[in-house]
């Protein structure tokens, strides 16, 4: 969920991937809100919590790689961390309004989500880019390691830091710790700078990449930032529509 500000051309295909990308996100989210605010049976969506693991990292470890990507079409990143955290301010003092306003919606607050993890990952590239960038071929090797290694941490249990308070924006929530949508730190820092680092390598990308190879998905991607904060409460009112 960025937009490229460079003097660099517009690779459309990330626009385009972005935009496909959300289309899936919606989608998911659609099938997670009838699943979990509408009380439909298991055996109804079977499918959809067979695949509902697979799919929910098809989404985000995309976007968490097309964020990376775009640290190196930014003119400022540090101004890009700053509208990821505001958006994801947003997005926890909405969810949890209307968790505490609106019945049947226990469960929705979302906590350190996907935004925060993009906001906090630009920061921390803002902050140890010329490192990073000086590393060799071996970096992203190891961050890819890096990301194995620690992927399970978050959600390991019991965990020595299940009694700890104010440690789950990091990847090491207390075992009272809940949200809808939890994307800390570790792992995804390494997910989001093996990209920054191969985006930022790439000196030319292939010429059919800057072709438009479907406007519409491509419009969605260059407005993805808008098209996330507005498309749940859409979702959420054709869904109540409907269960009414």
């Amino acid at each position: 969920m960025a937009s490229q500000t460079s003097n660099k051309p517009r690779i459309v295909f990330f626009d385009t991937l972005r935009g496909f990308t959300l289309i899936s996100m919606i989608l998911f989210h659609t099938m997670w809100d009838i699943a979990n605010l509408y009380g439909s049976h298991a055996q109804d969506i079977a499918w959809y919590f067979s695949i509902q693991g697979v799919w929910r990292c098809s989404i985000s470890w995309v976007f968490i790689a097309l964020a990376g990507i775009m640290t190196s079409f930014s003119r400022n990143n540090l101004k890009r961390a700053a509208v990821y955290g505001a958006a994801a301010l947003a997005v926890c003092a909405v969810t949890y309004l209307a968790e505490a306003l609106i019945p049947g919606m226990s469960g929705i607050a979302i906590n350190f989500g996907i935004l925060f993890c993009m906001a906090a990952c630009t920061l921390i590239f803002s902050l140890a880019k010329r490192p990073l960038l000086a590393a060799g071929p071996w970096l992203p090797i190891v961050l890819v390691a890096l990301f194995i290694v620690t992927y399970q941490l978050p959600w390991m249990r019991p965990a020595p830091w299940d009694n700890v308070i104010g440690l789950a924006w990091l990847g090491f929530p207390s075992s009272k710790f809940s949200s809808a949508d939890y994307y800390p730190v570790l792992p995804f820092v390494f997910l989001y700078l093996t990209f920054a680092w191969i985006g930022n390598r790439v000196r030319t990308w292939p010429s059919w990449m800057r072709r438009d190879l479907c406007a519409p998905l491509s419009w969605l991607g260059r407005h993805s930032l808008a098209v996330y904060l507005l498309h749940q409460p859409i979702v959420a009112l054709v869904l109540a529509a409907i269960y009414s």
